[in-house]
């Protein structure tokens, strides 16, 4: 049963496929109407009918045609939208991966910044660096003290007056919170 099925099914679908390929090739002529073709109405324009169903005929095609006409024009205008979209979408990239550098950048050139403060930081006296810190925001002031060494803040911490001390070591514990 089975071998008798393989054959007949292969058949019907090699047929369509070459159906297909037939309306790839000639497709959208297939689809153009040709409603009055001269030979068809010879001997026919006496009967009020036939003349009737041409002309419908005629007037539906001559409505297709339009309307393939504008779904050609509809493809054209979509391509070419989708090509600007497409051209804008690689612009945008481009953009973005520039601002990505330049970000990157900034990042790094502020933490090598960062980087030689703290280092002047760890140079300085202990006193000399509580009173500069005392004058700084406190916020700035916790993310140096916690970038310094810990043996260097510790005598930093120290020397600072008590109650700035207690701001910093708050502002120092959010800083440590925010980076974990």
């Amino acid at each position: 049963m089975r071998r008798r099925v393989l054959p007949v099914l292969g058949a019907v679908l090699t047929l369509g496929a070459a159906a297909q390929a037939v309306m790839l090739v000639d497709g959208p002529a297939r689809l153009r109407a040709n409603a009055e073709p001269a030979e068809l109405m010879a001997g026919c324009t006496d009967v009020p009918e036939a003349v009737a169903l041409a002309d419908t005929l005629r007037q539906r095609g001559l409505r297709i045609e339009r309307y393939m006409q504008d779904i050609d024009r509809q493809k054209a205008e979509l391509a070419v939208a989708q090509k600007q979209l497409t051209d804008r979408l690689i612009e945008l990239r481009k953009l973005r991966k520039q601002i990505s550098d330049h970000d990157s950048g900034v990042r790094q050139a502020q933490t090598d910044d960062i980087s030689r403060l703290i280092a002047v930081y760890d140079q300085m006296k202990p006193e000399q660096a509580a009173v500069v810190l005392s004058n700084l925001p406190p916020d700035f002031a916790a993310q140096i003290l916690v970038r310094v060494q810990p043996e260097t803040g510790a005598r930093i911490m120290a020397a600072v007056e008590p109650g700035q001390a207690a701001v910093l070591t708050s502002y120092m514990g959010s800083v440590r919170a925010r980076t974990n």
